[in-house]
């Protein structure tokens, strides 16, 4: 069984321009836990679940160690920034994960298990390129390997 075998078709997907309060909306009404952000059918990112419970997450501040009248940090300020971006954003766009693993439609039933659970993610987006041709989740493996467990 290939990916494109298993993959929905019919996904669900937003622009980066899409609010968040609108990516919410359609997250409950779907009841899906994440949304592909597109720009046409080239896929940019996705919002997860993970990436909208960052916003209530306590703000963890940089260690720092004072040193002369100044400080040196003793972790880059990057974190911290993508944090506040993170805990700020209003669209889609801002807040979406962008750093993806994904597969082409011949990836095998095996190699999709393999990611999702060394990778510990619960969706594979099916690209060709960078187009975006369906999504496969957790539970479309799950009813793949159901006959065999039976």
């Amino acid at each position: 069984m290939q990916a494109k075998d298993l993959m929905s078709k019919d996904v669900v997907a937003v622009t980066e321009d899409t609010s968040l309060k609108d990516v919410v909306k359609l997250m409950i009404e779907k009841r899906i836990s994440g949304i592909p952000v597109v720009a046409g059918d080239e896929l940019l990112g996705i919002v997860t679940e993970n990436d909208l419970i960052v916003r209530a997450k306590k703000l963890d501040l940089p260690t720092f160690l004072p040193f002369i009248g100044g400080v040196i940090y003793l972790e880059g300020p990057d974190r911290l920034e993508k944090e506040l971006k993170k805990v700020t954003a209003i669209t889609a766009g801002e807040v979406m994960t962008t750093k993806l693993h994904t597969i082409r439609p011949e990836a095998s039933l095996e190699e999709i298990a393999t990611i999702m659970v060394e990778r510990k993610v619960n969706r594979l987006p099916v690209v060709e390129g960078k187009r975006l041709l369906g999504l496969i989740t957790r539970s479309d493996v799950i009813r793949a390997v159901a006959p065999e467990l039976e």
